[in-house]
């Protein structure tokens, strides 16, 4: 059994059935270990050295949830919602119509934003959408369907948009790798290469919209008036400084490439305007960090995850097995290739970290089997895209299950992770394996 393999079955398999992810991960990898000949001593030496790759991610989501709690303080989100459930009316079914797709766009619009135009990531994540839960409430929105339209945004811009992230995942990352592997793509457009797989997180995007989760869902107000500030004061001077300290956060973010100190700016200049007092300053860091603090242990038992599989080595032995099962086949080669993808990216919880993984085995396999350098560059970016919709490590599922489960009635695995793996996974991997066929 490949040690991958055997890693990311078991994890899957516990986070399926409700064990926590952090427990499924730590599991994972010590099994994964185990089968990869590292030994108990080896995998726990191997995860540990991975944990502190996570730290920096973890530390920036505790900060930023710091800061959206300064922000519910200051009324910013709050004013937002309240001209929302102003439009809804009461019990008027057209103005909650126009109103649930206003806010579906406004998410759409701006997680697409947070990757190219403004590239802050899940920045906008816990500042944006706890507020706007009593509205999604009160409208009986399903929330996997907030879910999905927030992971098509943080995905399909990156993989298919030469600007911003998309400039270092198609340019930086992809065409680097291929050209690396002795391929030339002087010729290729990249944004060609990946229209046909971005078609396909296009179409899971409106199957979920329209079809999957368009029905209403039921949810507990009270929970969200315990958990979410739901009536709060506000007035121009908050509002004034909140919008201040946002645009300062982003700037300094952007100027620094630095999450963790453009959300301690934000945070500090909260607290200087007297938006937030200095005797409530540390409670409301404190409650900030708390909100954060399970996807921040996520994410750095991920990175250990991450550093036994690398450890094992059977990454490599994974992808080499693969080209064994292929022989001349064009149609089986852009298969297995596209499904190693998803399941190292799925382990791994980063499209980014996988390309060069796989990149340096299914290049020169993609030349040999007759591959045009379009199509090779579309197969090696689908594979390394797979598994970042649909990993309960991937920052594309953990962002969205931050915002919406700040009162605990939006399950990370079922809620978030089985809806984006079943409408981006299975449709890139359809429409990914069309593109090497054609391209």
């Amino acid at each position: 059994m490949n040690a991958v393999v055997a890693a990311v079955g078991i994890m899957l398999v516990l986070s399926l059935c409700r064990v926590h992810v952090v427990v499924a991960l730590i599991i994972g990898a010590l099994v994964g270990g185990l089968f990869g000949g590292l030994g108990i001593e080896g995998a726990l030496a191997a995860f540990n050295k991975g944990l502190g790759a996570g730290a920096t991610v973890a530390l920036s989501y505790a900060l930023l949830g710091a800061f959206a709690v300064a922000i519910a303080k200051s009324g910013l989100a709050h004013a937002l919602a309240d001209k929302a459930l102003a439009l809804v009316g009461r019990n008027h079914e057209k103005g909650a119509s126009e109103v649930k797709w206003l806010l579906v766009g406004l998410l759409l619009a701006v997680s697409v934003s947070s990757q190219n135009i403004l590239p802050i990531h899940i920045a906008f994540i816990p500042l944006l959408v706890p507020p706007l839960l009593y509205v999604l409430t009160k409208l009986q929105i399903d929330r996997r369907l907030i879910a999905c339209v927030i992971t098509f945004g943080l995905i399909t811009p990156y993989m298919f948009l030469p600007v911003g992230f998309g400039g270092i995942f198609l340019n930086d990352i992809l065409l680097a790798n291929v050209v690396k592997g002795g391929v030339d793509v002087a010729g290729v457009n990249v944004t060609e290469a990946m229209l046909i797989p971005a078609i396909g997180m296009l179409f899971g995007l409106l199957v979920a919209v329209f079809f999957s989760y368009r029905k209403k869902r039921v949810y507990d107000l009270e929970k969200i008036e315990q958990a979410e500030q739901v009536r709060v004061v506000y007035n121009p001077l908050s509002l004034l400084v909140a919008a201040v300290a946002v645009a300062a956060a982003f700037v300094v973010q952007l100027w620094l490439d630095s999450m963790i100190i453009g959300a301690l700016v934000g945070f500090v200049i909260f607290s200087v305007s007297g938006v937030v007092r200095w005797k409530e300053a540390d409670d409301l860091f404190t409650e900030g960090m708390k909100m954060m603090a399970m996807i921040g242990f996520i994410m750095i038992a991920a990175q250990g995850f991450a550093e036994v599989m690398n450890a094992t080595g059977d990454v490599k032995t994974l992808v080499d097995a693969s080209t064994a099962w292929i022989g001349n086949s064009k149609a089986m080669g852009a298969l297995l290739m596209l499904l190693v993808g998803l399941l190292v990216t799925m382990g791994i919880g980063s499209s980014f970290s996988t390309v060069p993984i796989i990149a340096a085995i299914f290049v020169p396999l993609g030349v040999q089997l007759g591959f045009s350098p379009l199509a090779i560059v579309s197969i090696i970016g689908t594979a390394g895209a797979l598994g970042d919709a649909g990993s309960p490590a991937s920052d594309s599922t953990l962002g969205p299950t931050s915002g919406l489960n700040v009162d605990g009635q939006h399950n990370h695995v079922w809620d978030s992770v089985v809806p984006t793996f079943l409408h981006y996974n299975l449709p890139l991997l359809a429409f990914g394996w069309v593109a090497a066929m054609v391209l």
